[in-house]
C-alpha cells in the first residue's frame, strides 16, 4: 500500500490541472502553488495552509453541517450565506417579529440571538494516514476483513485526536474511493449567535425564479458571531461567554473585481462524482434527475399555493420550500448540462480506451464488472429514490415516527412537538400525501411495490379516500392528544404509524439489502477503477471527490456564453435589481428603502454579484472568495444553471460560480440595516 500512495501523490503533482477545474486539499497546496502564482496569486503555500503559524485556513469554518463561513474580525464576526442561516432566522421569526420578511439587525452584543444546535468547525490540522489506517491489512483478505481493519484503525486515530474538553473532533475520511485516507481534526464552537440578516427581499431576491441563474442580484448573506469561554475555548451557550478571538480573520477589499482577476475559494464542498462510470451518469441524467424533478415540482406547487394565500403559512414553509426548491432546480440544469456535453458518450469513449490499455493488467474486466453492478443496482435504487421523495416527505408520518421513537426510549417529546406544530399546516401535508402516494403507485413497478401498499389501494379504492381516513383517525393531527402520550401508551395501531412501518419494513427487507450488497461491491470495484484511471493517465492531475472537507478552488473572474450569440458579463449591479423590481411578484418585491436610495441617485453601478471559474458545489455556500492578496472580495453562493453538471463533468467554457460582491454586503449593512457600527471591528484594504 505504500507504493499505491506514492504513485497517487506523484500523479497529483505532475502537471497543472486543465483550466480551473479542481477541489484541492489545503495540506497539499504546495503542489498547486506554482500554478496559482502563475495565474496571479501573490501569497505562499504557508500563507494558505499551515500548522505552525496562523494561515487563511484559520479564518474559514464549516458552518453547521453543510455550509461554509468566514471570520472578518478579531471579535468572532462571521459571514455566510443568507440561505445557510435561513433556518435559524426562521426559528426566531413570528408574525409579530418577521425577521425573514423584515430582516434582523442586532444593534449591540446584547441583542445578538443564540441558536441552539448551531456549530462552527475550524480545521485544526489534517494528516495523510493511509498506512496507519491500513495497518494489518494483507493482500488476499476479504473486503469485510479490510473494512474491519480500516474501522479499528480509524476509530483509534479518532479517539487519539478527540478531546471534548478542548472542543476537538476528529474524522478519518476515505479519498479516491479508499485508495487514500486523511485524518481531519476540527475545533468545534457551540455558541454561535445571529447578528444580522437582510430582509428576504434582498437575501432571497429573485427566489426560485433566479436560483442557479445569471444575472443574479441576490444579497445572499447573513452575519453571525462566534462566542467562547473566557479562555477562548469552545463552550455551550452562556451569557458569560465572550466573542471568540481567532488566529486569523480576513481583511476586506473594497477595490472590486474585473474580468481576468485571480480568485480563490476556500470552503467545504459537499459531494461530487467526477470519476464514475458512464452507467452512473446515464442513470442520473435519464432516470434519477427526471423522476425527482417531477416529484418536487408537485410539492413546490402545492406549498406555494398555500404560502401565497397566508403570511403565517409563508413563514412556516419558507425554509421547507427553499430546501425542496434548491436541488429541484439544480437537477434540471445538471440533466441538461450532461446532455449538452455528451458526457455519457465521452465517458464511454474513455472506457473503450481504458479497456484496451487494461488488457493483461489487474484492471482488465473492471469496467464490465461495474456495468453489471449498476445494472443490478439501478432499478432498486430508483425505487428507493421514489420512496425517499414521496412517502418520506409526508410530514405527519415523519413526526409520528419521531414521537414513537422518543416514547420507546423514554425520552421527552416536548421540543419535538413544539417544533413540529409551529411550522406545520395540515392542508399542505394532506395534498402532498395524495400527490406523492399517487406518484409512487403510478411510477414504481408493481413488482417493486410493498404488498401492503397495494392492499391498501385496493381497500380504499382511491388515494383520496385513504388520505381522508388517515388524517381523520390519526392522533398525530391533534396536538393535545400527542402531548398527553406517555411511554406506556401503545400507539402502533395509529394509521400514520402503520403506513410508515409498512414502508420501512419493505425498505429493510426488499430494498436495503440490494443497495447494501451492490453498494459494497461498487465501492470495491470503484476503488480498483479509480487507481486504474490514475495508472492509465499518469500525466493527468487528479483531485479527490468532494466530501465536505476543506478544499481550495482557484480561477478568475470571467463571463460566459450560455448559447450562440449571447455573452453574459461577469458583474451585476443595483441597476439590474431595479429593472427586475415588481411589487406584484413576491420574489421581486424589493424594500421601499432600496427604491428610495436608488431614486436619490449615485448607486446605479453599485456592484451586486460576480462570476468566476472556481470549481464549487454544494457545501461551498458561504465560502470566502479571495483575491490575489488573500483579501475577501465576495461570498460564494451559487453556480450558473448551465454548469451544474460540474459535480460530474466540469466544462471550463460554461462552469461558473456565482458570488456576492462584498461591496454589496457593506452597502446593505450600512444603507438598509443601519448597522455600520460593525465596520468598526473589520479591517479594510483598497
Amino acid at each position: 500500500m505504500k507504493k499505491v500512495f506514492f504513485l497517487l501523490v506523484t500523479f497529483m503533482s505532475v502537471i497543472p490541472a486543465m483550466a480551473d477545474e479542481g477541489m484541492w486539499l489545503p495540506a497539499l497546496i504546495g503542489q498547486r502553488i506554482g500554478d496559482m502564482q502563475a495565474k496571479g496569486f501573490r501569497l505562499t503555500a504557508e500563507d494558505v495552509y499551515s500548522v505552525n503559524q496562523a494561515s487563511l485556513k484559520d479564518a474559514v469554518v464549516l458552518f453547521g453541517g453543510g455550509c461554509t463561513g468566514e471570520l472578518v474580525s478579531n471579535e468572532g464576526l462571521l459571514l455566510t450565506n443568507h440561505h445557510c442561516g435561513y433556518s435559524y432566522i426562521q426559528r426566531h421569526s413570528s408574525v409579530e417579529h418577521d425577521y425573514l420578511k423584515d430582516g434582523f439587525w442586532a444593534m449591540n452584543r446584547g441583542e445578538e440571538l443564540p441558536n441552539k444546535g448551531l456549530t462552527v468547525s475550524f480545521l485544526d490540522h489534517m494528516d495523510e494516514v493511509t498506512e496507519l489506517v491500513l495497518k494489518g491489512y494483507e493482500p488476499g483478505m476479504t473486503e469485510a476483513q479490510r473494512d474491519s481493519v480500516v474501522k479499528v484503525n480509524s476509530d483509534r486515530l479518532v479517539r487519539e485526536s478527540t478531546d471534548a474538553s478542548k472542543g476537538l473532533r476528529a474524522d478519518v475520511e476515505a479519498l479516491f474511493y479508499g485508495n487514500q485516507y486523511y485524518l481531519f481534526v476540527f475545533k468545534v464552537f457551540r455558541d454561535v449567535r445571529l447578528v444580522g440578516a437582510p430582509p428576504s427581499s434582498i437575501g432571497k431576491f429573485g427566489g426560485d425564479t433566479d436560483n442557479w441563474m445569471w444575472p443574479r442580484h441576490t444579497g445572499d448573506f447573513s452575519i453571525f458571531r462566534v462566542y467562547a469561554d473566557k479562555d477562548n475555548n469552545p463552550a455551550d451557550y452562556s451569557p458569560d461567554n465572550v466573542p471568540y478571538r481567532p488566529k486569523k480573520f480576513f481583511k476586506i477589499s473594497r477595490a472590486g473585481v474585473k474580468e481576468g482577476d485571480f480568485t480563490f475559494v476556500y470552503g467545504c464542498p459537499g459531494s461530487t462524482q467526477e470519476y464514475v462510470l458512464s452507467d452512473q451518469v446515464r442513470y442520473v441524467a435519464e432516470q434519477s434527475d427526471p423522476a425527482k424533478i417531477a416529484l418536487r415540482t408537485q410539492r413546490l406547487d402545492i406549498q406555494k399555493k398555500y404560502m401565497s394565500a397566508s403570511q403565517a403559512v409563508r413563514i412556516q414553509y419558507s425554509s421547507k420550500n427553499a430546501s425542496v426548491s434548491n436541488a429541484w432546480k439544480k437537477w434540471q440544469g445538471e440533466e441538461k448540462g450532461i446532455r449538452r456535453m455528451h458526457t455519457v458518450a465521452s465517458k464511454q469513449d474513455f472506457e473503450r480506451r481504458f479497456d484496451e490499455w487494461a488488457k493483461g493488467t489487474r484492471y482488465e474486466g473492471i469496467t464490465s464488472e461495474l456495468h453489471d453492478l449498476y445494472a443490478r443496482r439501478n432499478p432498486t435504487y430508483l425505487a428507493y429514490e421514489y420512496y425517499n421523495e414521496t412517502v418520506r416527505t409526508i410530514e405527519l408520518l415523519q413526526f409520528a415516527s419521531g414521537i414513537q421513537a422518543r416514547l420507546r426510549a423514554g425520552n421527552p417529546t416536548k421540543d419535538l412537538v413544539e417544533s413540529f406544530y409551529k411550522d406545520y399546516y395540515q392542508p399542505i401535508d394532506e395534498e402532498i400525501f395524495v400527490a406523492m402516494i399517487t406518484s409512487f403507485g403510478k411510477n414504481v413497478p408493481v413488482e417493486s411495490q410493498p404488498a401492503w401498499f397495494r392492499e391498501q389501494l385496493a381497500r380504499y379504492g382511491s388515494v383520496q379516500a385513504w388520505k381522508d381516513d388517515l388524517y381523520g383517525r390519526s392522533l398525530f393531527t391533534d396536538r393535545a392528544k400527542v402531548e398527553a402520550l406517555t411511554p406506556s401508551d401503545d400507539i402502533s395501531g395509529d394509521p400514520a404509524l402503520q403506513l410508515y412501518a409498512a414502508f420501512l419494513d419493505w425498505y429493510r427487507k426488499d430494498i436495503y439489502p440490494v443497495i447494501q450488497e451492490t453498494g459494497a461491491a461498487l465501492r470495491v470495484a470503484n476503488r480498483t477503477y479509480m487507481q486504474g484511471q490514475m495508472d492509465f493517465e499518469p500525466q493527468r492531475d487528479f483531485y479527490p471527490d468532494a466530501n465536505l472537507t476543506l478544499r481550495i478552488a482557484y480561477g478568475q473572474v470571467a463571463g460566459y456564453e450560455p448559447y450562440d450569440g449571447a455573452y453574459y458579463h461577469p458583474v451585476s449591479t443595483l441597476k439590474g435589481i431595479i429593472e427586475k423590481d415588481n411589487p406584484d411578484i413576491f420574489d421581486y418585491n424589493i424594500p421601499q428603502t432600496l427604491r428610495d436610495i436608488y431614486a436619490r441617485g449615485g448607486f446605479e453601478n453599485q456592484p451586486v454579484c460576480f462570476l468566476a471559474t472556481n470549481h464549487t458545489t454544494g457545501g461551498n455556500s458561504g465560502s470566502p472568495v479571495i483575491n490575489a492578496d488573500g483579501n475577501l472580495i465576495g461570498i460564494n453562493f451559487d453556480r450558473v444553471w448551465e454548469g451544474t453538471m460540474s459535480d460530474i463533468a466540469y466544462d471550463p467554457e460554461i462552469c461558473r460560480n456565482i458570488s456576492l460582491d462584498i461591496r454589496y454586503l457593506l452597502f446593505v449593512v450600512d444603507q438598509i440595516g443601519h448597522a455600520s457600527y460593525l465596520f468598526d471591528e473589520m479591517s479594510f484594504v483598497d
